[in-house]
């Protein structure tokens, strides 16, 4: 504290400006991953997240309004507005949050295939469709993105080259899904309970 009273400019274009970013960094990674809570399902998470990204804004702006002759200020406030959302999303990526509908299709037998994804406790649904070259087998996959590469890999040893699609899925009720590894009791499917008996 001494240094900061002794050097007033080394605390208002140093230490202050450092502040900034690293409170914009958090508020906005915060705000990154709201939004993908929110069209997640994840209804009670996004609220909580919401509060603390705002007072921690509120912080970050209020000291740039009191400094605002401070140039290094407006620097460090727009860098940390770029590298929260760069943080926000890169937690997104590690946390693997929600779930993904893995559409398949192909023109080749596609039961070993089929018979893989199930031997990962994984439910497929088989369809008989009509491509722009002659017959195909339309397979349906729900997975956690979790187990996302896993599938994929299946996907490309099975059927290298076969074309698929991967979509987001908000909710998903009952089905055939593998057990969730881990402590962390929370049901990936139905984070809510929305769908709980008796509601």
């Amino acid at each position: 504290m001494e240094i900061f009273s002794s050097s007033p400019g080394f605390f208002a274009w140093v230490v202050l400006p450092l502040l900034i970013f690293f409170a914009r960094i958090c508020d906005v990674s915060m705000g990154t991953l709201r939004v993908i809570f929110i069209s997640r399902g994840f209804k009670k998470i996004a609220p909580l997240v919401g509060f603390f990204e705002v007072i921690i804004w509120l912080l970050a702006i209020g000291q740039v309004m009191q400094n605002i002759g401070n140039v290094a200020s407006y620097i460090a406030y727009g860098g940390g507005f770029a590298a929260g959302t760069y943080v926000g999303m890169a937690v997104e990526e590690r946390l693997s949050l929600g779930n993904v509908i893995i559409r398949v299709i192909t023109q080749r037998d596609e039961a070993p295939l089929v018979q893989a994804l199930r031997g990962m406790d994984l439910g497929v649904t088989t369809m008989d469709a009509s491509g722009s070259r002659g017959p195909v087998k339309v397979l349906l996959v729900v997975s956690r993105r979790h187990d996302l590469q896993r599938v994929l890999s299946c996907i490309q040893e099975y059927q290298p080259g076969a074309f698929f699609t991967i979509e987001e899925v908000k909710t998903v009720r009952e089905g055939i899904f593998p057990n969730r590894q881990g402590s962390l009791r929370i049901n990936w499917r139905d984070p809510q309970g929305f769908f709980r008996k008796g509601k």
